[in-house]
């Protein structure tokens, strides 16, 4: 599942290691274009248009492009047609202000509070309505998507391949793998068509529904060069997730998970692993962070989830506790998806 927010359902640093593999972007966000005048700046349509794009982008992601400085109002960018920058000094001074009166967590109390104090429970609601239809389209291979949504498809896109990438150095023929949060399977297809024995798993019946279509299509007309099997689906959120496996994978999810609780879930999903496990996440730096905040004081009435973002310093500091130490590295970088990831290994391990 990616809420993207993920899921991913579903979810990189502008401030990211140098050993990350970054690629370049620009800036395009699904506005009305400028022609020839110029809207006046408003801070409170600024801020909601983060929020209003939270449902097809992670905070980071959103954020980043409103680091720019520079506002787009097309469909899809102009070279010619710029907007507003935000850097003004009224504008800084009302932020200011906002934010010292601003109580995100009375915020995320209330908002709890709206589906019976179980957030969990609003990201399964999310996933299989509304949120279910859009991230099928994203994830999918239809036109009909906006560009933030081409663009998210293509950076989710590629952090799978990295993931096919680390689990592809040796033959993943017979080797059980856990897909914790598997979406519409994006990951799980691939893994079953190279032989792996696959146990998916999304909080979402219907995304379950949508991977175990999926799988079974990508079977018809497959040949018998490699032994594949269908793998198990269940709908279960990470912390009932049971079982033993090879690998543990965990790609987009995190952002569901608050700070107080994700390393209990890494310690969770790698007592399930025996020799590797790989997470995604959204990474948390505190440029970010701010514009998160700014974001969450005009939340949209669309706005069905929270994101979090984490700093890749807390995610491996929970998997050095559960006796796991990071391998390798990667980050994804497009116009509006960041996601870092990084493959972890038992302690001791050469």
């Amino acid at each position: 599942m990616n809420s993207a927010l993920s899921q991913s359902h579903a979810g990189m640093s502008a401030a990211a290691p140098a050993s990350s593999a970054i690629r370049p972007h620009g800036s395009m966000l699904n506005f009305t274009r400028l022609h020839s005048r110029r809207p006046a700046f408003s801070v409170r349509r600024y801020a909601r248009t983060t929020c209003s794009l939270m449902d097809a982008a992670t905070p980071a992601n959103i954020l980043h492009h409103l680091s720019l400085g520079v506002m787009e109002t097309g469909s899809s960018i102009g070279d010619s047609s710029f907007g507003f920058a935000l850097a003004s000094g009224g504008a800084i001074a009302l932020l200011a202000a906002a934010l010292s009166l601003a109580d995100p967590e009375k915020r995320r109390q209330q908002q709890a509070a709206s589906v019976g104090g179980n957030e969990m429970e609003a990201v399964r609601n999310y996933f299989n309505t509304a949120g279910f239809d859009r991230w099928r389209r994203i994830y999918g291979d239809t036109d009909d998507v906006n560009n933030v949504q081409l663009d998210i498809r293509k950076g989710h896109a590629e952090t799978v391949e990295k993931v096919l990438t680390i689990l592809k150095k040796e033959s993943l023929e017979g080797v059980t793998v856990c897909d914790a949060g598997c979406g519409t399977g994006s990951l799980t297809v691939p893994m079953m068509l190279e032989g792996a024995i696959v146990t998916a798993s999304d909080i979402s019946s219907a995304m379950v529904s949508e991977a175990e279509k999926n799988a079974a299509e990508a079977l018809k007309g497959l040949g018998s060069s490699k032994p594949v099997q269908l793998p198990v689906f269940e709908a279960s959120d990470l912390e009932s997730l049971k079982g033993k496996y090879h690998t543990v994978a965990c790609i987009d999810v995190l952002i569901h998970y608050p700070k107080e609780k994700v390393a209990g879930m890494i310690a969770h999903l790698a007592s399930l692993a025996d020799q590797r496990v790989i997470l995604s996440f959204a990474p948390e730096t505190p440029f970010l962070a701010l514009l998160k905040r700014i974001g969450e004081l005009f939340p949209g009435p669309s706005k069905a989830t929270r994101a979090y973002l984490h700093t890749e310093a807390d995610i491996e500091a929970a998997l050095n506790a559960a006796g796991w130490t990071v391998r390798n590295r990667d980050m994804t970088a497009t116009k509006f998806y960041y996601s870092r990831l990084l493959e972890a290994v038992p302690a001791g391990t050469k």
